[in-house]
């Protein structure tokens, strides 16, 4: 076998060592016995959203143990393929099983990362913020530069994308956006995002074709489930209406719709204006319940906790990521130092690499690579 197909499978062992321990592995079969005696239980949809949440941690297990065994089989059966052809010198069985390794060590990665989001909420709808920043005009414009980019890779995912509220920049881009973004695993994958980004190009506003750097904020945190109890005091909150244009023009919806709700003790702001006053209300106490959720899942998360702390303001030292288009082309990652010359493929939403490279950072900060090289 030769050296690349070894390490290869090296690699697929290593991610099935990892998917068996993060289920478990040794008690899953007993566990699904459970859930499936459970799931027999006649009076198991008295409580609708016990029982959809028993369904769905009962599907999340079977998913993980087919998995797990489809990598395993398909492994072995594709090392015996290679052992048999090269005892019978048939090198295109060889090579189609070596093909096989190669794809199924793709597949094996993917799973990898999938097993990393196991999260309190990672598996939870997620709210999505973006605030302009250090920058004026350019940083405006920078702002809906990350709302399409991560629009894209939403879509990409197969996520539902809500605008939540929206204000436009004085002369181009936005002030500031939320969104809401819909699909299995949303807040596990994006949580990564939260933090300032940094943007250098040659700016489209400025006559001398100068290099500009600018700044937006990404504020990233999961949507409540329904039966997650987070207690809102009355008396802590206070509730604004304002007026707020559509997107039909100036003169539509230009009624006293937009809600704005601040949370006295801890400062937090959150507001909607697409919705009638009513909805909005709804819409923006969800918001600050999911942001109150957020704040206690950072206190029992050191490294979460950490990283939003250290996001500080939009502007220079708080960056967690640069994006250079001038005078070349590069984005990295400041915490993992993954980086790539594809910066119109990241802006188009290509944004998974960066986002498996910090999942699979370790507990103590560093790179998977960077650990991969002290050892």
């Amino acid at each position: 076998m030769r050296a690349e197909i070894e390490n290869s499978v090296e690699a697929i062992q290593k991610s099935l060592d990892l998917l068996a321990q993060r289920m478990d592995y040794e008690t899953a079969p007993h566990r699904l016995e459970e859930f499936n005696a459970r799931v027999e239980d006649p009076n198991l949809w008295d409580n609708p959203e016990g029982a959809q949440k028993l369904m769905r941690e009962r599907q999340l297990l079977v998913d993980a143990m087919e998995g797990y065994e489809k990598i395993k089989t398909e492994l072995q059966d594709n090392i015996d393929l290679i052992e048999l052809g090269e005892m019978e010198d048939d090198f295109e069985v060889v090579s189609e099983a070596e093909e096989a390794i190669k794809a199924l060590e793709s597949m094996a990665a993917d799973k990898e990362l999938e097993a990393l989001l196991d999260g309190e909420a990672d598996g939870n709808d997620t709210f999505l913020e973006i605030n302009s920043g250090a920058g004026g005009t350019e940083s405006c414009d920078w702002a809906s530069m990350l709302a399409r980019m991560y629009i894209r890779w939403a879509e990409k995912k197969g996520y539902k994308v809500e605008l939540q509220s929206e204000t436009a920049g004085e002369e181009a881009g936005i002030k500031s956006a939320a969104y809401k973004i819909s699909g299995h695993n949303a807040y596990g994958w994006l949580k990564s995002e939260s933090g300032v980004h940094r943007l250098v190009r040659i700016s489209p506003f400025d006559s001398a074709a100068k290099r500009h750097t600018s700044f937006s904020s990404i504020w990233v945190y999961p949507v409540v489930d329904d039966n997650i109890e987070i207690e809102v005091n009355p008396a802590d909150i206070r509730i604004d209406t304002y007026r707020s244009s559509g997107a039909g023009g100036q003169h539509v919806n230009t009624t006293d719709s937009a809600v704005r709700i601040t949370h006295e003790p801890t400062g937090i702001v959150v507001t909607s204006s697409e919705k009638s006053q009513h909805q909005n209300r709804d819409i923006a106490m969800k918001a600050l319940k999911s942001r109150l959720y957020q704040m206690e899942l950072d206190k029992r998360n050191a490294a979460i906790n950490e990283a939003h702390e250290n996001k500080g303001d939009a502007g220079w030292g708080n960056q967690i990521r640069s994006y250079v288009l001038q005078p070349y082309q590069m984005v990295k990652d400041l915490r993992t130092n993954h980086e790539t010359s594809d910066t119109k493929g990241v802006l188009d939403g290509d944004l998974d690499a960066f986002m498996a490279a910090t999942l699979a950072m370790d507990v103590s900060g560093k790179s998977r690579a960077d650990a991969q090289a002290e050892d």
